[in-house]
């Protein structure tokens, strides 16, 4: 189910009248029956994926809490890193990884036509991937508690304002919420609503508004003229903004309204006046999530020049393969890498 269908409009509302109508003690299982149901309404099969996801990360977690053995800890949280990326490599790049493997196979002149698996790719995979490995790293840091009920951690997986489109939530943010009772607050449905609709307008009104010239410029170039190209570009980078920071405000403004603070995503990107300042606006769920597990594992900025240089290079590698599996992709995020270079060897 997406944001900006009538299924939605019905949907969401019904949720949130429930939501405060019912007990408190009826909330978590109508918010959990919910969100598994806006998961699975377009593919129902694909259920059986998130759950076993959230099962594999809930049970290591356990294992790491209460083991004291180092290998049992260790084996826990690679078990959930083979398991949760396995998957994501399964549905979102397998393909890519076959295609490519074959193309090095062409250079050397063997001619062979690469098997297409084609699997259906789950929405949201990528967020509650990186939920579920937030989650059970941080538990192996001991930097959170691990949750005890199963239902609940099941909640922070999948609750539904953010599980299409981010942002990608931390436990020690959400999971609180999650458990505490939101009695209806005025001033939390008039703040949720505004940013709903603000959402809606970027969306609607803005990105798909946009996407209809850009679609008909980049799909036929060659027939453009120079001055409309440059048009579609600067349109381009409106129409991505609105996109993904109207489905974010769409997902705040829902979760605002059932008093739930979901983490900030945008701050205004294309006001930054360097590359670095940008990556601190755009996505910040995700930059922080590489920074956290990614970045300062690989050392950061504690290391010689050289090894920051390439640190950063990697993240933005990952952030690019993370967007999809294409080359393309993997261009864009070392051209993000490089500009951090340059940036930082300039300032």
């Amino acid at each position: 189910m997406t944001f900006n269908s009538i299924e939605f409009l019905i949907f969401y509302p019904l949720v949130a009248l429930l939501y405060f109508l019912l007990p408190k003690v009826c909330r978590m299982p109508l918010l959990l029956a919910g969100s598994y149901f806006f998961y699975a309404y377009y593919q129902p099969s694909l259920l059986l994926l998130i759950i076993a996801t959230t099962v594999v990360s809930f049970f290591a977690s356990w294992l790491i809490s209460v083991s004291r053995s180092t290998l049992v800890r260790k084996l826990s949280l690679t078990v959930t890193l083979v398991c949760s990326l396995g998957v994501l490599f399964l549905f979102k790049y397998l393909d890519f990884a076959i295609e490519s493997v074959f193309g090095i196979i062409d250079l050397f002149g063997v001619k062979a036509q690469p098997p297409v698996v084609d699997l259906i790719l789950p929405v949201g995979i990528s967020f509650y991937t990186f939920q579920t490995l937030s989650y059970v790293i941080d538990v192996y840091r001991g930097t959170i508690e691990p949750e005890r009920n199963f239902l609940y951690y099941s909640l922070f997986v999948s609750y539904f304002p953010q599980l299409v489109a981010g942002p990608i939530e931390r436990p020690g943010n959400l999971l609180p919420q999650l458990k505490a009772e939101h009695k209806f607050n005025l001033a939390d449905f008039t703040v949720g609503g505004r940013i709903m609709l603000l959402g809606f307008f970027k969306k609607i009104c803005v990105a798909d508004v946009f996407a209809q010239y850009v679609n008909k410029i980049f799909n036929n170039p060659t027939e453009a003229t120079g001055l409309g190209v440059i048009i579609a570009v600067l349109m381009f980078s409106v129409q991505i903004y609105c996109d993904f920071s109207g489905y974010t405000d769409i997902a705040t403004g829902c979760a605002r309204i059932m008093g739930i603070r979901l983490t900030k995503n945008f701050d205004h990107p294309y006001l930054a006046t360097s590359i670095k300042e940008f990556w601190s606006r755009w996505h910040i769920s995700l930059s922080t999530w590489l920074k956290d597990y990614l970045y300062i594992p690989l050392g950061g900025n504690r290391v010689k020049l050289p090894r920051y240089y390439f640190n950063l290079i990697v993240v933005f590698l990952a952030s690019g393969l993370w967007h999809g599996a294409n080359y393309t992709f993997i261009i864009w995020g070392l051209l993000h890498g490089i500009y951090q270079v340059v940036g930082h060897a300039t300032r």
